[in-house]
This record gives structure tokens, C-alpha cells and sequence, in this order.
């Protein structure tokens, strides 16, 4: 199954705030009515939609949520845990929670442009899997300094999680740590999205 490119308020009516997809939000008479309408959910569609908000947020297909799930499943700790770390890491995730971009479609595509450079050398892989002690930075060229300048502008700071740090004034995100849990940028009950895949298996 391929991206979804499709009409993006569709899926935040059906599975609620997506800030990766979006940083829009549907009119809340529309979305109650929605929610209303929706009637008792069955556990199956329960286990689904969580693994839907995490697919739709990060911008994933069906194989890569799939493949991000199986690696989580043989590392130690937990499974949805490792995971959410696995997902937080990613370098379109990364440059979309410094405020480098408004929503990870945009900082994939970002990364896809070459806009972006991490320890001094350009990346243009968006799956590229961050380490602590990462820094990131806009390329330096009046281009990709503008495009990132005009997202930080528009970009809440103060939601920076404590994994990373950013300097506005040199366009640099620094990678502090592996992101604890309770700053993962989306209400998720990681543990239906295992037992989904567990159950397709």
C-alpha cells in the first residue's frame, strides 16, 4: 500500500488530531458529528485506528510501519516502546518536532530537496535514523535557509521536546538523547498497534 496523498481532513475527522499530517484542524460541530456517528467500536477497529494515527502521522506506507514494528519486535524492552523511538528518530520526524518544518510531509520533503545537512553532510533519505549527539542544520544556501527560516517562524518553540535542542540563529537542531515516551508528539496506545500485527500474523 502506498502513501497516503489523499485529502488529509478526512482521516483527523475519523482518527482525531494528527499533527504530523496536518497542522490544521477540522470545525469541531463537524468532527463531534463525526465521533457521534461512529457508534460502538468493536476491538478490532480499535486496534486498527491506533495503527492508522500512527501510519497517517509519521507518513508512512503499510510496509514500512510494518518493517519499523518487526525491528522494534527483536530489540529489547518494549515492543511498542522501541517502536515509538524507532518512528521519533527518523529525520523527517526529527526536523518536523525542532520546528524546521510545520508537518512531516514537508520535511520529507525538505530532505527529498537536499535542503538539509546532518553532521555536515547532506541527507536526503527522510528514514535516515538519528543518533544522539546528530546535529542538523539547513544547508548553507540562501534557498534552504529561507525555506526553514519561513517554518521556524511559524513554528510553536516552546513544544520542543527535551531530546533536542534548537539554535534559531544558526538554523541547528542538536540530538540530546533517545526521546522518552512521554514526549512522543501523538496520543497513541502503542500497545494496540503490537497487538494488531501480532493478530495479522
Amino acid at each position: 500500500m502506498s502513501r497516503y496523498r489523499g485529502p488529509r481532513f478526512k482521516k483527523i475527522r475519523r482518527l482525531g488530531t494528527l499533527p504530523g499530517l496536518t497542522n490544521k484542524c477540522p470545525k469541531a460541530e463537524k468532527y463531534l458529528k463525526n465521533k457521534l456517528r461512529s457508534g460502538k467500536k468493536s476491538e478490532y477497529r480499535i486496534r486498527l485506528e491506533e495503527k492508522q494515527k500512527l501510519r497517517f502521522h509519521y507518513g508512512l506506507t503499510e510496509r514500512q510501519l510494518l518493517k519499523y514494528v518487526r525491528i522494534a519486535g527483536k530489540a529489547k524492552g518494549s515492543t511498542g516502546q522501541v517502536l515509538l523511538q524507532l518512528l521519533e528518530m527518523r529525520l523527517d520526524n526529527i526536523l518536523f518536532r525542532l520546528g524546521m518544518a510545520l508537518t512531516i510531509p514537508a520535511a520529507r520533503q525538505l530532505v527529498n530537496h537536499r535542503h538539509v545537512l546532518v553532521n555536515g553532510r547532506i541527507v536526503n533519505i527522510p528514514s535516515y535514523r538519528c543518533k544522539p549527539l546528530d546535529i542538523i542544520t539547513a544547508k548553507n544556501e540562501q534557498q534552504s535557509r529561507t525555506l526553514i527560516q519561513n517554518y521556524l517562524n511559524s513554528s510553536p518553540h516552546a513544544d520542543i521536546p527535551n531530546h533536542l535542542t534548537l539554535d534559531l540563529l544558526q538554523y541547528k537542531g542538536l540530538v540530546n538523547k533517545i526521546i522518552n515516551s512521554k514526549w512522543v508528539g501523538l496520543k497513541i496506545n502503542e500497545l494496540l498497534v503490537v497487538e494488531y500485527y501480532s493478530r495479522q500474523t
